[in-house]
């Protein structure tokens, strides 16, 4: 677990090599530097810093990077925790910093910070966009009143994003690993339409909270021969077939909707944000929670997905004359309603993902029954939920609708993101 503060010698190195580098970066054609913004002003802006960079963040994660989920949650959850830090700073620091609290009186621009601190980690992840990136914060600086405050925001930004950077540096990132192929019945092999591989180095990425990914093993998924297997087995042959004619149209619409690389969880947190009326260090809080909860049980996921290499439907189904289990029956021809990942059953991404993100704003607001929506340009929907329980029950759901996932794939997978979220509230962003 990376404490900034406590990293010794060397991390302290680190960290200055990589401020001095992001300093460099705003300090060329930066607008003119402002006057004394206060942060309780800040706090109360009528646009919120924090969402409008969230939302900048996605415009550079996926809109044009087109970074799939797995890798979306270390650029989100490496934005926010800069972000964080800055705002919590500036605010005093009224709870635990995440990496480090820099100098603030609470009279720097928060704004400013924010803007740098998003802006820096975002030029970091995505050099590629460096242009475009420097354009929006520039034209986010210039809107900003003149004056030393906002000169001081951009130091705190600064020192905030150098920190992350400097923590996330050789984290296992986009490194080489590959899944096994296997060729053993219950051993995941890739899978039509485009027998693709990918992801594997998720399951050796730094988590961001827990001291290990492989903290939260599970018993693992169901021996081939069992009764259980062949109940999931069944199950996600009948619903989540292509051609089902089981599945119900609005269960068709959720499958799709959950499966949108396009997230509507990053939308529905701005919701709530805006919704509830949080300020900007409310918002960076629980955005922070929940994005970093959602980067390592992402994590705790793949790496749960190394350790067991359990082949996805499509696969079982296929093959299912190989499994030794009188319960189940082969089907060559059968194909799911999604397209499957390329990546092993077990356990299911999107709802250890999903998990912690929905107990993570469960914990943040102290109740599980706020309402939201959320729209789905792939499924063309807006989807309605209840409370936090409620979306976390039809993901479970969709992915065996879907056919991409079997349920003991999913309930454990939940089981992980919801343990990941309750070592976060034992070790993270508490009041000080």
């Amino acid at each position: 677990m990376l404490k900034l503060r406590d990293a010794g010698r060397a991390g302290v190195l680190a960290r200055k090599a990589v401020y001095s580098a992001v300093a460099g970066v705003v300090a060329v054609g930066s607008p003119g530097l402002g006057s004394s913004f206060a942060y309780a002003a800040a706090s109360h802006t009528a646009d919120n810093a924090v969402i409008v960079w969230d939302r900048n963040a996605q415009t550079a994660i996926w809109d044009i990077a087109g970074q799939q989920p797995q890798v979306q949650a270390r650029s989100f959850a490496m934005v926010h925790g800069a972000v964080y830090d800055a705002v919590n700073a500036i605010a005093g620091t009224p709870y635990q910093p995440y990496l480090i609290a820099p100098p603030a009186d609470g009279t720097e621009s928060t704004d400013a910070a924010v803007a740098t601190a998003g802006f820096l980690v975002l030029n970091a992840l995505f050099p590629a966009q460096q242009a475009r990136l420097k354009t929006q914060y520039d034209e986010a600086l210039a809107a900003l009143p003149g004056g030393s405050a906002k000169q001081r925001g951009i130091t705190v930004g600064t020192q905030a994003a150098a920190a992350m950077i400097a923590a996330r540096q050789n984290d296992g990132a986009f490194g080489d690993q590959t899944w096994t192929v296997g060729i053993q019945p219950g051993q995941w092999r890739p899978a039509p339409p485009a027998f693709a591989s990918d992801g594997a180095w998720v399951a050796n990425l730094k988590p961001f909270l827990i001291p290990s990914a492989s903290m939260f093993r599970t018993p693992g998924p169901p021996s081939l021969a069992s009764h259980r297997y062949a109940r999931d087995f069944n199950e996600v042959k009948a619903i989540g077939s292509a051609t089902s004619t089981v599945r119900t149209a609005d269960q068709t619409q959720a499958a799709i909707w959950w499966h949108d690389r396009h997230l509507a969880e990053w939308e529905i947190k701005r919701r709530l944000a805006t919704k509830q009326r949080l300020n900007t260090l409310q918002t960076a809080r629980m955005f922070a929670m929940a994005d970093m909860a959602e980067a390592d049980a992402t994590t705790a996921c793949y790496n749960e997905k190394a350790a067991w290499n359990f082949w996805r439907p499509v696969t079982a189904i296929h093959l299912a004359d190989t499994d030794g289990n009188p319960g189940t029956t082969a089907d060559p021809g059968w194909a799911p309603l999604l397209v499957t990942p390329p990546h092993p059953d077990y356990t299911s991404g999107h709802t250890c993902f999903t998990a912690a993100s929905m107990s993570a704003l469960a914990y943040f607001f102290g109740r599980d029954d706020i309402s939201f929506s959320g729209y789905s340009a792939a499924s063309g929907t807006t989807r309605h939920f209840r409370g936090f329980s409620h979306a976390l029950a039809e993901v479970i759901e969709a992915r065996i609708w879907g056919g991409i996932h079997t349920r003991t794939a999913d309930v454990e997978g939940a089981k992980i993101g919801k343990k990941v979220t309750a070592y976060m509230v034992a070790h993270y962003f508490k009041r000080r």
